[in-house]
């Protein structure tokens, strides 16, 4: 499915300036239909999987009961 830049940024909630900069630099597809540029949404897929992936690696460490330390009974 292809968007506009506006729809794409609405999708990434981020500015269109910043999308028409990432145009710019090549690190987005798109292609031009004589009016405007069209992105294709399914390229954004990988990268939501990796969020979601860091998020639940994330929460994973979190949940970890922290083990005791073996020196905090230790006298000296």
């Amino acid at each position: 499915m292809y968007i506009t830049i506006k729809e794409t940024a609405d999708y990434l909630d981020v500015p269109e300036a910043y999308v028409e900069n990432l145009i710019r630099e090549s690190k987005i597809r798109t292609i031009h239909d004589g009016e405007q540029y069209l992105i294709n949404q399914s390229q954004f897929d990988t990268y939501f999987k990796q969020i979601e992936n860091y998020r639940a690696m994330i929460q994973d460490y979190l949940n970890d009961p922290i083990p005791k330390d073996l020196d905090i009974n230790d006298e000296d």
